[in-house]
């Protein structure tokens, strides 16, 4: 009777640890520099949208982006890791799960620049520019992966 109820209760266990691992979302870490307000909107938007985002302030970004990959064209303000991507900038949620489920052959996403109306850099009263998602690979060639059209 007691190793049935240890049994049981180890099954119990086990299933719960399963279900919070499966309803996590993917992990994310993105390194800011710690005075960036637009690069703490981005994180709350990467969270709004499921994504499990753990922060570094650091002091020198050059060096993560080198580190990780991301084209001069294409460097924004913070730099994101997610499963062996590199995600660069104001980078839509959707379009990290996207990647994430298409898997293409590529280092990274990226959103160059800080367009307003990007996701971290919505401006009240003020109409969103259009910006292109780039698919970076590591020689540094980029191709649009989406645009967004401005006035959104």
């Amino acid at each position: 009777m007691r190793l049935r109820l240890l049994l049981f209760s180890a099954a119990v266990v086990a299933s719960v640890l399963l279900l919070q691992l499966y309803a996590a979302g993917p992990a994310v870490t993105v390194y800011k520099d710690p005075t960036c307000g637009c690069c703490s909107l981005w994180v709350k938007h990467l969270q709004e949208n499921g994504f499990e985002v753990t922060v570094h302030e650091v002091e020198n970004m050059a060096e993560y982006k080198q580190k990780y990959g991301v084209p001069k064209s294409a460097q924004s303000c913070h730099t994101g890791i997610v499963d062996g991507y590199t995600i660069e900038g104001h980078v839509p949620a959707t379009e990290i799960h996207r990647l994430l489920k298409e898997r293409p052959q590529a280092k990274g996403l990226a959103v160059p620049g800080m367009p307003v109306g990007s996701p971290g850099m919505e401006v009240p009263n003020v109409p969103a520019q259009s910006y292109k998602v780039l698919l970076f690979k590591a020689d540094g060639t980029t191709s649009v992966y989406r645009e967004y059209p401005a006035g959104r």
